[in-house]
């Protein structure tokens, strides 16, 4: 990583936005970890190389191991560089990995906020509908041998639309945040062997989608009804959900703000 000279902090004047695309597969998750490696220490080191001086790296969603990204969105403050913030994926294409990219970049104000300004996150979860496994998709999707009624997983779905207390699909000892979200999208999809659900909202719990993914399953099953899940939901109790969906679906797709 460069250092600035003689060690003194730069005085910071300019704020970059950039969107990242990446393959969570080798990484344990988006945050720097103490003994694992991570997406934002890969970029921290990496891009230090084009500002002149290391990086701290704001990320807007902390991504578990396994997670991928369309749309994770980072910014961070600099002094150094003038190079203009629209070339930086081009510029950033020889220091990354292959299964790191960024493809979008642009200034910003310098009260800017990768997580704080955003208003709304899209993930999307993929599952694998098939009789046999596909070793080709094994780390992007969660593959499930029997049928799924997806017809009934959408009908499911439609009843997290809206404002709610979501405590049954919160991580069992999670942090003590508070649990109401606003969901204004909620979908269960087929593109052939691939089930695709996706959610947008103004917020996401630990473990919120995976946990919703699991228990929509047991309705694609037939073990739950869609108004059993809605009880579920209401119920604000997590012993009742479904199992949490392994990470390897999961895919932030989308951070949005306003403009």
């Amino acid at each position: 990583m460069v250092k600035t000279m003689n060690n003194k902090t730069p005085d910071f004047n300019r704020n970059i936005k950039l969107t990242i695309a990446y393959d969570g597969t080798c990484y344990h998750g988006f945050q720097r970890q103490s003994n694992a490696l991570a997406i934002q220490e890969i970029l921290e080191t990496r891009l230090s190389v084009l500002f002149g001086h290391p990086l701290k790296i704001t990320g807007a969603g902390r991504t578990d191991a396994g997670v991928h990204a369309y749309g994770q969105t980072v910014n961070f403050l600099t002094s150094g560089s003038t190079i203009p913030a629209g070339n930086i994926p081009k510029a950033a294409r020889g220091l990354l990995p292959p299964d790191i990219v960024v493809t979008a970049g642009e200034e910003v104000p310098l009260a800017f906020h990768a997580r704080r300004s955003a208003q709304s996150k899209i993930y999307i979860y993929r599952v694998l509908q098939s009789p046999l496994a596909d070793p080709f998709r094994r780390n992007y999707s969660w593959h499930i041998s029997q049928p799924l009624n997806v017809a009934g997983m959408n009908q499911a779905a439609q009843y997290i639309i809206g404002t709610h207390d979501f405590s049954a699909f919160r991580a069992a000892g999670g942090s003590s945040v508070k649990p109401v979200r606003t969901i204004f999208e909620a979908s269960c999809s087929s593109l052939g062997q691939l089930i695709e659900f996706s959610f947008g909202g103004n917020g996401f719990l630990y473990h919120m989608v995976r946990n919703l993914v699991g228990t929509l399953i047991q309705v694609g099953q037939g073990r739950l009804t869609a108004e059993q899940f809605a009880g579920i939901l209401l119920s604000r109790d997590r012993t009742q959900a479904g199992i949490t969906a392994p990470p390897q679906g999961l895919y932030l797709k989308e951070v949005r703000y306003s403009r």
